[in-house]
């Protein structure tokens, strides 16, 4: 091949999922061409992720979609736990009117529409390049980037393409994972499940939440993921596999808790497939100007909704980082803060998920016993009852970009609050896609002259209002907050909080 054919892109991402379409789109918005390489022609039919929570789609808001997710979603009111028997054991509401990220907080949908949608608002950016039929073949070094060459499968040419950046977003069996020499640790869980699609007109009579037996010997989840769609899980027993649930007939013990009132001349079954849920998570996430995302650096069981998400908060946390570093807004090293700030955060999540399903199976009779005697009272005690409906996330860890102090109950490394601000608009409209100040404190004119030469946002919050609390439940009376909405440093004086303030490009219009 002539040397001179090899083109150079900023950034190359492997992998067209969520979340590689996500971190391409912001990268766009910040005016740094990327290049998507997908060995798929198109959107994968079958649905994997059906659940997002607030702060996730905050993200797709901040990507441009959120009245088109909005249309295609469903919020759930909650969560329901079942004996064996169906008997209720403990019932969970969810308010979707109500959320702090100005969001319903359990959101269930189809994945192949979301990513239809992701790919469509892609389009709206011609620095965002996506080619399908790309297998990606090899990865080698050039400096801190990488050479990645690739096989066109429509007529077979092999291609190549230089980057500063290389972004593997290309799932569990990850090329670019191997490339740096990284491996999947396990976190000791490993189980089959059985996953059901069914589509039906006809009205099931079912509470709008999430179903979850509680059973040790035959685990399961049932949700609405969509106006005429359903999902059933069920942890596979040894010995079973997929093919012995291939029918209607086959499934009806199963799934006929909810569906006896429906004829099987009512139900189209649409999948019935075999996965096996895991938790990993790799040793390493980068290596030189090579990062790995999503999939491809860890595995979280089902039980919290959080996988797809997970892979969305890094290319959250990632894509503005490699902008700054890009435009020299920020010094390389920043990019440390990566794995510094998402690695804890994932695996405190897989933890999550690993307590709460063997809460809920896990035991046998002891631990079914347990769930039979604690579990009604927890949804009595006000206080946990929150808390298990509440989605937010842990906050991330110190690093160069989270300043934290020795204070309690600190903002610092929390996302901030998006409520409606007096104008109408919520906070994220008012910062933009940059850094922004928060204050409940008036600024030196020093200080607020500092940020208007820097295209900091100043959003004041009245005394009385949701922010304004927010700030004093954090003992701060200001707060600095980055482009992915992380609270980068908070105190009590606005003037040593801006002093850190920076600023990105504005981001480009979408065509």
């Amino acid at each position: 091949m002539n040397a001179n054919a090899i083109r150079h892109v900023p950034v190359v991402i492997v992998g067209a999922g969520p979340t590689g379409i996500t971190a391409a789109t912001l990268l766009a918005q910040y005016g740094v061409h990327s290049l998507i390489l997908e060995r798929w022609p198109g959107v994968y039919p079958q649905p994997r992720a059906v659940h997002l929570d607030d702060e996730i789609f905050r993200v797709l808001a901040r990507l441009g979609i959120a009245e088109e997710f909005a249309a295609i979603s469903r919020p759930t009111l909650g969560l329901r736990l079942l004996d064996n028997k169906f008997n209720v054991f403990a019932e969970f509401h969810r308010n979707p009117d109500h959320s702090a990220h100005g969001y319903p907080q359990a959101n269930m949908f189809d994945q192949p529409e979301l990513e239809g949608l992701l790919r469509a608002n892609l389009k709206r950016y011609p620095n965002a390049e996506l080619r399908g039929n790309a297998d990606v073949t090899a990865i080698s070094a050039r400096g801190n980037g990488a050479r990645i060459t690739y096989t066109d499968r429509t007529d077979g040419t092999t291609q190549q393409v230089d980057a500063d950046y290389l972004l593997g977003c290309d799932g569990a069996n990850s090329v670019v994972r191997s490339h740096i020499g990284s491996a999947m640790r396990d976190l000791k869980f490993e189980q089959r499940w059985l996953v059901v699609d069914v589509a039906t007109e006809a009205d099931l009579r079912q509470w709008e939440g999430v179903y979850q037996i509680c059973d040790p010997a035959r685990a399961g989840t049932y949700m609405r993921i969509g106006e005429s769609r359903y999902r059933w899980e069920f942890r596979l027993l040894d010995g079973e596999s997929a093919r012995d649930f291939d029918t209607l007939g086959a499934l009806r013990p199963l799934i006929s808790p909810w569906t006896r009132h429906v004829d099987d001349s009512e139900l189209d079954l649409l999948r019935v497939a075999e996965y096996t849920f895991r938790a990993q998570i790799a040793d390493r996430w980068r290596r030189g100007n090579i990062f790995i995302l999503g999939d491809a650096a860890h595995l979280t069981p089902p039980f919290i909704g959080q996988g797809m998400g997970a892979g969305l908060r890094d290319a959250m946390n990632l894509s503005w980082k490699i902008a700054a570093v890009c435009h020299g807004t920020l010094p390389p090293d920043v990019l440390d803060s990566y794995q510094q700030e998402r690695k804890p955060h994932c695996r405190a999540l897989i933890r999550l998920a690993l307590t709460v399903g063997w809460s809920m199976t896990g035991g046998g009779r002891l631990g079914d016993l347990t769930r039979r005697t604690v579990l009604p009272r927890a949804g009595l005690i006000p206080g946990l009852r929150n808390k298990i409906v509440d989605s937010a996330t842990p906050a991330l860890r110190r690093s160069a970009l989270i300043h934290k102090s020795r204070g309690p109950r600190q903002l610092a490394g929390k996302l901030c609050p998006n409520p409606l601000l007096p104008n109408g608009k919520r906070l994220d409209d008012a910062a933009g896609a940059g850094f922004s100040v928060v204050t409940r404190a008036p600024l030196p004119p020093v200080t607020g002259k500092m940020l208007r030469e820097r295209n900091v946002p100043v959003i004041e919050a009245d005394p009385g209002s949701e922010l304004a609390a927010w700030l004093r439940d954090g003992h701060a009376s200001a707060a600095l907050i980055r482009p992915d909405r992380t609270v980068m440093r908070a105190g009590r004086d606005p003037a040593l909080v801006a002093a850190s303030a920076v600023t990105l490009p504005t981001p480009q219009r979408r065509q």
